[in-house]
């Protein structure tokens, strides 16, 4: 089964090693869906939904919310987002019963990346 919380937060950020007008300075309202895949344990649950905010927010949200991104990743694309959030969170969300699945990052409300295990590990 696959478990899903969508969380928002707005940061600005510029892309340095870009040349478009994404190099200037500039902000987005961000929307992160967080995907756990597992299987219900004995009270029903992959993972209790207030437990999965609550880690969200401290580990991510608390971070990214209102910052100038470029002061966390040098080239803050979303691609680059999605995968410092997934690694960020891989380890805290493992569970006996469930682990991440991945991260989908939207930067404006139809354009978006989805980062899996396979991404942030490789790269």
């Amino acid at each position: 089964m696959l478990l899903c919380r969508d969380f928002k937060f707005d940061a600005a950020h510029n892309l340095i090693h870009y040349h478009g007008k994404c190099e200037r300075l500039h902000g987005h309202t961000y929307r992160l869906r967080v995907t756990l895949e597992g299987t219900p344990d004995s009270e029903g649950m992959i993972c209790d939904f207030a437990d999965l905010k609550r880690t969200v927010n401290d580990l991510v949200i608390s971070k990214l919310d209102h910052s100038y991104i470029n002061d966390i990743l040098p080239q803050p694309t979303a691609e680059y987002i999605s995968m410092w959030i997934f690694r960020a969170l891989d380890a805290p969300l493992k569970r006996e019963n469930c682990r991440l699945h991945s991260v989908r990052v939207w930067e404006t409300e139809d354009s978006s990346v989805i980062c899996g295990r396979e991404d942030a590990c490789d790269a």
